[in-house]
């Protein structure tokens, strides 16, 4: 039996940039010498493991391509290997050839069962390794260029202002959340959590209860949740996936500050900031008792200041204050929803 050559060993998680990984995972030595210098040749970097637990910590620190898995070692056999990788997050996502002696129906499809993708029969004939590895590769590799094209997109949404979640209509859960809608969802709702919060969820099932998803030709209302002058609006986007219950659905939310509509209001109609907020609060459909409530002032307070805004805009009635302050908001901030 022929000594096998010398392996480089591979530190931690290479990048995508340098040569495809191959990880071989096979107890003969003369096994791992062939397919090593064909794979070489082939532009592969390859790492080996000549045992179960040896593979399940190469696989995790190094993160290859595909994994060419012996069915039968001794200690840990590849079926076990193979489901405990496809039992981690961090190597679920790894395509699995086994590499097996064995031709009965029942081992081929305990191999496929335990989570490889394809399978070679020994001996080993290097071109088809070769060619079965470059259908699983590449189809691996594509599942990556999405993930990743998609994860930009949604970060650059945040970019804008605008968050993404996806939520699982059956349970409600948060199947992905980008920085900021988490961080909105914290700040809106309390403590962070996997879960969408019940106001959401109920909204997402009223418009999606039937399975059929909204109507294409209109999109459905969205969801206003408040905070002081603050406002968080959902808006359901698309689905997103196929899940029992509902499926799961891509919403987009943002938060719009009024803030600066306040500011605008008290730059326009020159009022002092308070008399700015009280308008605001009118504009809004609040009576006074709330406006005090909001603003920590009694109704009488807010009573004076509401006369005050009356003479500055030269109106009687909060109806009238109320539809003039808003055609100017709307000249000035198009996206206010009032």
């Amino acid at each position: 039996m022929s000594t096998p050559p010398a392996f480089p060993e591979r530190p931690a998680a290479l990048g995508r940039d340098d040569h495809e990984v191959v990880l071989i995972v096979d107890d003969v030595p003369d096994n791992l010498a062939v397919l090593h210098d064909a794979l070489d040749e082939s532009g592969y970097t390859v790492l080996v493991a000549t045992h179960g637990e040896a593979a399940l910590q190469r696989a995790a620190q190094a993160q290859p391509d595909v994994v060419l898995l012996d069915a039968m070692m001794p200690g840990m056999d590849g079926f076990e290997v193979a489901r405990r990788l496809k039992a981690s997050p961090l190597t679920a996502h790894i395509p699995i050839i086994f590499m097996t002696g064995l031709t009965e129906t029942e081992h081929l499809v305990a191999a496929l069962e335990a989570g490889g993708v394809d399978y070679v029969t020994k001996p080993l004939k290097p071109r088809e390794v070769l060619a079965r590895m470059g259908v699983h590769m590449g189809s691996a590799r594509r599942a990556r260029q999405e993930a990743s094209t998609a994860r930009q997109a949604r970060n650059a949404l945040d970019a804008f202002g605008y968050a993404s979640i996806t939520v699982r209509a059956s349970d409600g859960r948060l199947v992905w959340q980008t920085p900021l809608a988490r961080e909105l969802l914290q700040t809106y709702f309390g403590e962070a959590s996997p879960w969408a919060p019940a106001e959401v969820l109920g909204w997402l099932r009223r418009h999606v209860g039937d399975g059929g998803g909204p109507d294409p030709a209109a999109e459905p209302p969205r969801l206003a949740v408040e905070l002081g002058a603050r406002r968080l609006t959902f808006r359901l986007h698309q689905q997103a996936g196929d899940s029992p219950g509902g499926g799961d659905w891509l919403v987009v939310m943002r938060e719009v500050s009024d803030a600066k509509i306040i500011e605008s209001m008290s730059l326009s109609f020159k009022l002092t900031a308070r008399e700015a907020e009280v308008l605001y609060w009118v504009v809004k459909g609040k009576i006074n008792r709330d406006i005090g409530d909001i603003l920590g002032a009694s109704p009488a307070t807010v009573k004076k200041h509401l006369e005050r805004v009356f003479a500055k805009l030269g109106v009687e009635t909060r109806t009238a204050a109320a539809a003039m302050a808003l055609g100017r908001i709307r000249q000035l901030h198009p996206q206010f929803e009032g």
